[in-house]
């Protein structure tokens, strides 16, 4: 009895834990979110670390979550600097690469299951580049701007903005996922069409 009562004391702490997971999101105060930053398992934030977390792993390995006030895209003034508008992952493996998926399996492991399916769930509204963007990128030589690729996604309860260059040799080893508020998605869109 004993032992059935600890399982489910360490089943019940189990769940919070996992329910914990995604408490801070873009639309909460920075103090959430900070609070959230400090107690996320998979984040472990260095003392002093508060809305940006960075970590080197070594010289060919980085990751950085950074919670921001500002909607993505071009700076502009926020409406209320106390609210959290973006977070935002990159990761940098130069070993290992990075991928889609990788971006995916990273939002999951920071953010729980709620979230990721909403991100998988979530429909393509943009994505790029379109062969005009190719085109252009190839006749003024800008081999990175040829091999960014990149999409917006519209869930139900927010907005993703995925990127990562894809060379044509080699593989790609650096790459971002934003999670956005959708009354921002309007603007990111139309900065990205016309960059």
């Amino acid at each position: 009895m004993k032992a059935k009562g600890l399982l489910m004391l360490g089943l019940g702490m189990a769940i919070a834990l996992f329910s914990e997971t995604a408490n801070a999101l873009p639309g909460q105060t920075t103090a959430e979110v900070a609070a959230w930053i400090k107690k996320n398992p998979t984040l472990s934030p260095y003392s002093g670390q508060t809305l940006l977390v960075h970590r080197t792993d070594t010289p060919a390995q980085r990751f950085t979550f950074e919670a921001s006030v500002f909607a993505p895209g071009l700076a502009t003034p926020s409406a209320d600097p106390g609210i959290v508008r973006t977070e935002r992952i990159n990761l940098f493996d130069m070993i290992n690469g990075v991928n889609f998926n990788r971006l995916q399996e990273s939002l999951r492991s920071i953010y729980g299951l709620e979230i990721y399916q909403d991100f998988k769930q979530a429909r393509v509204i943009y994505s790029y580049p379109n062969p005009a963007m190719v085109q252009q990128a190839r006749t003024l030589t800008l081999p990175l701007q040829e091999a960014l690729k990149g999409e917006i996604r519209l869930g139900s309860r927010f907005a993703y903005w995925v990127e990562f260059p894809q060379p044509q040799d080699g593989k790609p080893i650096m790459g971002k996922v934003t999670i956005l508020l959708k009354s921002d998605v309007d603007k990111l869109e139309a900065q990205l069409r016309n960059r």
